[in-house]
């Protein structure tokens, strides 16, 4: 892997880990399944100006199908899930469960023959769940019915981004990134209109769930779903999906800076293992470039 390959996935993480928050924000005002509707139709908007901007075409009508499985398994289902579980759940618990999808997407890509399940990345993901155990310091939530099964709606909503990145792989062998994350989230705005129609009534929008569900929309859904697209054309979906584990990172950074969540030095180990974690999975290893370069 490239550095400019691992910097994109720290940009992914940085910013995927304030969705956690925003989740929290907008899912009691919006609910789960007009949430999920909207945040895919503002990101269909967004990709679908750039592709204008661009010149480029939609996907040809027989690649639909296909884009729409694609769009259940890492929009529709996912977004729906989570933001079910931000209604019972801290948002540090969701991106802690998050952190489970490289192992799924390891799993997924050697069941679909696509990589080879080795003893490396075996052991990255295994570091990489230790690793953001130790980083992130959660409360005590007491155990009943509902949390359980916003657990289970986050660890569900992992295995399908993990499976799904083997498909979004693919894809992307077949299509541009741009057009195709549009498209994938057209069809995500389309198979959730029906509940999400349903569902409206309940809505009770307030400026900060707006805010915050444009963000989701625009950015962390639109334009980052983008550029992961364009790194998994390069890279393996089990290094794409590495992001996932520093996710939790940023999360606890942003709640430094913005929230004044403190920081101790008990969570450098944590950080630490994060890092090599990913070292694992990916294979970047810059410290290789460097006795390289000195030969």
């Amino acid at each position: 892997m490239h550095a400019r390959h691992f910097l994109q996935l720290l940009l992914l993480s940085a910013v995927w880990g304030g969705s956690f928050p925003l989740i929290r924000i907008a899912a009691p005002a919006f609910g789960p399944w007009p949430m999920a509707c909207l945040r895919c139709a503002l990101a269909a908007v967004v990709l679908a100006l750039l592709m204008r901007a661009m010149g480029l075409r939609w996907p040809d009508r027989a690649h639909w199908r296909s884009l729409a499985v694609l769009s259940t398994l890492t929009v529709a289902v996912p977004f729906v899930l989570f933001n079910a579980a931000g209604l019972v759940i801290p948002a540090g618990y969701s991106a802690l469960l998050n952190a489970t999808v490289p192992l799924f997407g390891v799993v997924a890509a050697a069941a679909f023959g696509d990589e080879r399940l080795t003893r490396r990345k075996l052991a990255g993901c295994a570091v990489g769940l230790a690793g953001v155990a130790l980083l992130v310091q959660l409360g005590p939530v007491q155990v009943d019915l509902p949390v359980m099964l916003a657990v289970l709606a986050c660890v569900v909503a992992s295995a399908s981004y993990g499976f799904g990145a083997v498909l979004m792989k693919r894809a992307t062998l077949v299509h541009d990134p741009l057009p195709a994350s549009a498209a994938v989230h057209v069809a995500g705005a389309l198979l959730l209109l029906l509940p999400a129609g349903l569902a409206a009534p309940a809505i009770d929008v307030t400026p900060g769930a707006l805010a915050a569900l444009a963000v989701l929309g625009t950015f962390t859904s639109g334009f980052m779903y983008w550029i992961s697209m364009r790194l998994v054309r390069e890279i393996p979906a089990s290094s794409a999906t590495s992001s996932a584990f520093m996710i939790p990172m940023f999360g606890v950074t942003w709640g430094a800076l913005f929230l004044g969540e403190p920081v101790t030095a008990g969570m450098a180990p944590g950080v630490l293992m994060v890092l090599a974690a990913c070292a694992l999975v990916t294979g970047f290893n810059p410290l290789a470039r460097v006795r390289i370069r000195a030969r």
